[in-house]
């Protein structure tokens, strides 16, 4: 299950008078090579079933799903992954895991009525789906990402070609004759990456190519494909998958921060000129309820979101649905109020539900005077 299908069934998720477990592990190895999150997991798992009375159907339920998660993380976390988000409610039938490429920063662990989500759309905001092409004149290869994985691969060989002229030919009709070969290399490597990208859905490209390549792709790429490259690159088209990897995030990071700006200053503008924007943490969620939103902006921290005010949340129709049970929290779940953590995972919900985009500002002053929440919206009401 591909995770913005995942997202989308835990999004539709009915609060549960059970406790429903949400874990997020870095599952690298620690500095002494050695796995860190199985002491973590068992020593916060105790901690919270202790809340509860025991032999009570809430304990219990936990209980069994220590269980389950022990057996998984023993027996089917797999080695190449440096992350899992694993959501489980025993009483509920609920058990549904998630490997990732991406670490996360840190484990936490979070005990409510429903999935806690925040984190796992984070994850997919900061590490998108996209693809990258290294190309020279003689291959190509194509690698799609997401979320830190290696999900596609794809390779064109072209025909080497020679730097000088032999038996007889002369040298401007050798190099058109190269020019040639280089030519049809270049619309075969266009057509592969427009393909990819298509059956992708894929909306961001980074090119790391050669002198000669670079500007025989330019003229043949279509204004749509033109329009997805956010960075140029120097990579070697041998280059490893991790230089791949690290030299790639650091243009998507890059990327971000032009876009981030530019996104926030969009919404607050349109939002002063009684436009297509909105900011706040109540005017959002009301506006999300009715399906009015476009792109939700929000913090990459919760511990950069204010909790929305009963007086403004009475009064824009965006009143947080109360607990069914007590909300428990460790590690990075723990930094902010059980109200903000519900706060963000409702704008994660609502905005999952009614197929806004999310995107995570890693600067926390960009939304500081907003209460770590803006939005873009299709149309006013």
């Amino acid at each position: 299950m591909s995770l913005t299908e995942q997202l989308e069934r835990l999004a539709a998720f009915e609060p549960s008078p059970f406790p429903v477990v949400s874990l997020y592990l870095n599952t690298r190895a620690g500095q002494h090579g050695r796995d860190e999150h199985d002491a973590f997991v068992r020593k916060e798992f105790k901690a919270r079933s202790r809340t509860y009375p025991a032999n009570s159907p809430e304990r219990s339920s936990l209980e069994r799903d220590l269980d389950r998660i022990s057996r998984f993380l023993a027996a089917e976390l797999q080695p190449s992954s440096n992350a899992a988000a694993i959501f489980a409610c025993s009483a509920c039938d609920l058990f549904e895991t998630q490997q990732l490429g991406a670490p996360f920063d840190r484990h936490s662990l979070y005990v409510g009525d429903r999935p806690h989500l925040y984190p796992l759309a984070r994850i997919q905001s900061q590490r998108p789906r996209y693809a990258a092409l290294l190309v020279d004149t003689n291959a190509a290869r194509i690698l799609v990402f997401a979320t830190g994985d290696l999900v596609t691969t794809r390779e064109i060989s072209g025909v080497k070609t020679r730097r000088t002229s032999e038996g007889g030919m002369s040298q401007a009709r050798f190099q058109r004759h190269v020019g040639n070969f280089h030519l049809h290399h270049a619309k075969e490597v266009v057509d592969a990456l427009e393909r990819i990208v298509r059956q992708e859905g894929i909306s961001q490209v980074i090119v790391a190519g050669d002198e000669v390549i670079t500007p025989l792709l330019r003229e043949q790429m279509p204004k749509s494909l033109a329009e997805k490259i956010v960075d140029h690159v120097r990579l070697d088209t041998h280059a490893p998958v991790d230089d791949i990897v690290r030299v790639s995030l650091d243009a998507m990071r890059r990327l971000n921060e032009r876009t981030d700006r530019d996104k926030v200053d969009a919404a607050v503008g349109a939002y002063r000129a009684g436009g297509l924007g909105l900011v706040g943490p109540e005017e959002t969620l009301a506006a999300l309820i009715k399906g009015q939103v476009d792109e939700l902006l929000i913090s990459a921290s919760l511990r950069d979101l204010k909790e929305a005010s009963p007086e403004g949340a009475m009064a824009n129709d965006a009143v947080l649905p109360k607990q069914a049970v007590a909300a428990a929290a460790a590690g990075e779940s723990a930094d902010a109020t059980p109200g903000v953590v519900r706060l963000a995972d409702e704008l994660v919900a609502k905005a999952t539900q009614t197929g806004a985009r999310i995107t995570f500002i890693e600067d926390p002053l960009l939304l500081a005077n907003y209460g770590g929440v803006a939005a873009l919206l299709r149309f006013r009401v």
